[in-house]
């Protein structure tokens, strides 16, 4: 038999092994295949701020910087280790080719405790807290305490943060202990597993963010328009099907498979090479319910594992940014309005002021999916109670352009059985370069996102660059909508 032993693990490695033994064996020999888009990994600069403030409640009061040389960061940890009643971020070991950096230990006479950070708002799996309880006690310490500290969603910032109410700190030493016969046998079948490129099917661990599923489905012939593809549809159901040999829309046709009606449609509609379908009635019937002058809106938001005003949670969405495009007559050109927060400030409060001095009381409001909109206008209505009514009047004014969509009113091959802004504008208009989210420098709101928190801390060229890209990307939201309802008033006339 080979020997296993050469195929060294660290924390990550060994959890991609175990989600998955060909995802590892891949990004090892075929790193090219990867597709960084698919990747799901938390913001790097969350992840910081999160440990960084874990170490203050914690009193760190060592760190272990990281080294390309794992050999440098173990003789660091074991100078640390002497002296006794440390606490240490990064604590490096190594055993028997297993080697893990511990986010915060605490160093006693005779044991240590360690303690896992996560952004996260509740305990997950704990495989990998038990893989470095694996390590540590193969190394020979004695460790009397692992513990997860995480992140409590129902913190809210008053003043100066409250680290102790900010984190839940979980024992889990005894799931832990319990686990290590299995860490055992988990860390030999992943080695085993990488003597050659494992033998795999795709299966449901294929849906969590692998950046290899392109290549797994390509080495499948899994092609375009797949049961992967219909819109809706319950994973488990997906891989039933797919297991079964029921892979193409065809075969899902001639295999009866259940179905709603509205992915009934999308099937059939790109099977057949349908014509769209069309339901006047039911468009305008919609249109009936918009009044004109219409006022189009869209909310860029941010998340922050760190509460960053009085007032907020843990990833609570903080708007930051609209775009408005308001329509006073039908066939009339838009005018256009948008505020963008100043950088580094709590943008709620003049976000709000300002949205009440462009929107009248009692216009009709056109949102793209309003659920979002709605909540976001609600609590900033309780928030600023002198504004409450104002923004009660905004929020019991909106009307969702995406209804006709939704109801499959209006559909056609080119949606792929999604009705987002983003699926249905293209489709609409693909020729249109002035409404295509390619030529924008940020193309999603994932981008304008990850993109704000952090803008205070550029310098003043970037900051007016990325500004302009943010203005330029909300303002398209909202002139789509405006397109969508001339497209919709043009489909309902013929």
């Amino acid at each position: 038999m080979k020997n296993v032993k050469k195929f060294p693990l660290s924390k990550s490695r060994y959890m991609n092994g175990l989600h998955c033994p060909k995802m590892l064996w891949l990004s090892d020999h075929h790193p090219e295949l990867s597709d960084d888009d698919a990747m799901n990994e938390q913001i790097p600069e969350e992840r910081n701020k999160v440990e960084e403030l874990a170490r203050q409640y914690l009193k760190v009061v060592a760190t272990v910087a990281y080294d390309p040389d794992k050999s440098a960061m173990l003789k660091e940890t074991k100078k640390l280790l002497k002296q006794k009643k440390a606490v240490i971020a990064k604590a490096s070991f190594l055993y028997d080719g297993n080697f893990c950096r511990v986010d915060i230990l605490q160093v006693f006479d005779e044991y240590v405790k360690m303690v896992e950070v996560k952004g996260s708002t509740q305990l997950s799996d704990l495989d990998d807290v038990a893989y470095q309880y694996y390590v540590l006690s193969g190394e020979g310490l004695t460790v009397k305490k692992a513990s997860v500290m995480y992140i409590n969603n129902q913190y809210t910032r008053t003043g100066d943060l409250n680290l102790k109410e900010l984190f839940t700190i979980e024992n889990c030493t005894d799931k832990v202990r319990k686990m290590q016969k299995l860490t055992a046998e988990n860390i030999e079948q992943i080695r085993q597993s990488q003597l050659a490129e494992p033998k795999m099917d795709i299966d449901s661990r294929c849906d969590a963010g692998c950046c290899f599923f392109d290549h797994c489905r390509k080495q499948k012939h899994i092609p375009k328009n797949s049961v992967f593809d219909i819109a809706r549809l319950n994973k488990d159901k997906k891989y039933e099907y797919y297991r079964n040999g029921i892979i193409t829309f065809k075969q899902v046709i001639k295999n009866n498979v259940h179905l709603s009606d509205k992915q009934l449609l999308q099937v059939r509609t790109e099977t057949e090479k349908l014509p769209p379908t069309i339901d006047r009635k039911e468009i305008r019937s919609f249109l009936k319910t918009l009044k004109y002058p219409l006022y189009f809106l869209d909310f860029e938001t941010f998340m922050d594992p760190i509460p960053p005003f009085d007032g907020t949670r843990p990833y609570m969405q903080i708007p930051f940014q609209y775009s408005l495009h308001i329509l006073a007559r039908k066939g009339g050109n838009p005018e256009h309005r948008e505020f963008l927060a100043k950088e580094g400030t709590d943008p709620r409060r003049p976000l709000a002021e300002k949205l009440c001095q462009d929107i009248p009381c009692g216009v009709c409001v056109v949102v793209y999916n309003m659920s979002f909109e709605k909540r976001i206008i609600a609590e900033l209505a309780e928030l600023f109670p002198d504004l409450s009514d104002h923004l009660t009047k905004i929020n019991d004014s909106i009307k969702d352009i995406i209804q006709p969509f939704r109801s499959k009113a209006y559909y056609r091959r080119e949606f792929a059985g999604s009705y987002s802004l983003k699926a249905v504008l293209p489709a609409l208009y693909p020729d249109d370069k002035e409404l295509d989210y390619q030529n924008l420098e940020i193309q999603n709101g994932g981008e304008a996102m990850d993109t704000f928190p952090t803008l205070h801390e550029k310098t003043s060229e970037e900051i007016a660059k990325i500004r302009k890209a943010l203005l330029a990307y909300c303002r398209l939201d909202t002139l789509g909508m405006v397109k969508i309802l001339q497209f919709l008033e043009t489909e309902a006339k013929e």
